[in-house]
């Protein structure tokens, strides 16, 4: 089994097999993935739910991207410091047989505790390597407008917008634009 992947002063960034490997983490990552996904759509993040989702529904999301991941139609990377979790990421394949050569990055989520300290960088570049590893040639994503954070990290890492619905994300009273972007990894390999 490969390393988990780290630099010096951040995370360990592991995937699937590594999580699963030790019985204790893989126990508690539900549990531990729900804190900070509850914490920061209770803040206000744009995460999909419009109220901090409960602890059975990230089970069963969690179950699903594992399952996924093992089949390899996906990959789910989780940030830890120490024995903590920090951070979660995956994408998944599109299911439609005519786009299983493509994938969806779906939630980069850092603890609001660790803000700052790019472990979303670090989660979204390796699940990027993750992709192109597992040969996917276009990595979407879509993020509400108000997200400058991480649009700002998208664009860095090589995403571009390719579409935009006005006011489509409904979040309290206000409405959002939902901004489409896209990584085409078709380029990163020799032609077949």
């Amino acid at each position: 089994m490969e390393s988990p992947t780290t630099d010096e002063a951040g995370p360990v960034l592991l995937d699937v097999a590594q999580l699963t490997a030790d019985p204790e983490r893989a126990a508690g990552f539900a549990a531990a993935a729900h804190r900070i996904l509850a914490d920061l759509v209770g803040a206000g993040a744009s995460l999909g739910w419009t109220e901090p989702p409960g602890a059975d529904e990230v089970a069963e999301l969690v179950g699903r991207v594992l399952r996924a991941a093992r089949a390899g139609d996906g990959a789910l990377r989780a940030a830890y410091l120490g024995p903590r979790l920090v951070g979660l990421g995956y994408w998944l394949r599109y299911a439609r047989p005519t786009s299983r050569q493509h994938a969806d990055l779906e939630k980069i989520a850092v603890s609001s505790e660790v803000h700052g300290r790019g472990i979303g960088r670090s989660l979204t570049s390796t699940l990027v390597a993750d992709a192109r590893e597992a040969e996917i040639e276009v990595l979407t994503l879509d993020t509400r407008a108000d997200n400058t954070r991480a649009l700002g990290l998208y664009r860095s890492l090589g995403f571009c917008e390719y579409g935009r619905l006005p006011d489509f994300v409904k979040m309290g009273g206000r409405r959002y634009d939902k901004v489409f972007s896209m990584l085409d990894l078709r380029g990163d390999r020799p032609a077949s």
